[in-house]
């Protein structure tokens, strides 16, 4: 009896914590889907001026419209787009009437890599962003080559001798180039994926739980028969 009764307790503290788990991803699942609603609301909101000091958790994903000049001096970071393939963002300098901000002008082909862009007078719209691609994996910037495998703004600023600000543009800047806007695709959601594992691992317990109960009383009836 104690046995049954041991094994009963464990099986009900093992499938509450199982079902808790559970639980608490689908409350994540929630706040995950009402954030990224709150990021896909503010991406798209119409554009305004650039911040004095911009700042990278507050102005994440801001909207903003600039108008200034293109300069000479590009890096390109080498990126791979689904269904097209491998190829660069182009991350150029640009001056405002009183500043000089990072912009990413969007992607073109490894084939395309060295063609002429595109300079100049211009204004461009897109979102502020400082995107965080970097992890122990990530190769160093191979400087002879000038080829990037990540967008590090700071870094990238130092170089193209800008403010550590960068702008996703979401407008053409060039005819060869193909913009890459920023949206909510990229920010992990996972927790629908954990709830089903946690609650699938909940039912498997449950079911073995019930398993060795009914073993363990078999056993002594087996045995008296």
């Amino acid at each position: 009896m104690r046995r049954i009764l041991f094994l009963l307790l464990f099986g009900l503290a093992g499938l509450g914590v199982l079902v808790a788990l559970g639980t608490w991803q689908m409350q994540r699942l929630s706040w995950k889907q009402a954030l990224l609603a709150d990021i896909d609301a503010r991406i798209s909101d119409a554009p305004g001026a650039l911040p004095i000091r911009p700042d990278a958790e507050t102005d994440r994903y801001l909207p903003v419209v600039i108008a200034g000049e293109m300069l000479p001096g590009e890096v390109p970071v080498l990126v791979s787009v689904k269904q097209v393939g491998p190829g660069y963002r182009i991350i150029a300098p640009f001056q405002t009437e009183s500043r000089r901000i990072l912009v990413d002008r969007g992607f073109v082909r490894i084939e395309d890599h060295t063609t002429a862009r595109a300079l100049g007078s211009m204004q461009v719209t897109g979102n502020l962003h400082w995107p965080q691609e970097i992890d122990s994996y990530t190769p160093e910037p191979d400087l002879k080559e000038n080829i990037w495998f990540a967008r590090d703004v700071p870094a990238l600023a130092e170089v193209l001798g800008t403010e550590p600000i960068l702008l996703i543009a979401r407008s053409p800047t060039d005819p060869n180039i193909t913009p890459l806007p920023v949206d909510s695709a990229g920010i992990p959601n996972d927790h629908l994926q954990y709830a089903v594992t946690w609650f699938g691992l909940a039912a498997v317990w449950a079911g073995m739980t019930g398993y060795f109960l009914w073993r363990t009383r078999a056993g002594p009836e087996s045995e008296t028969s």
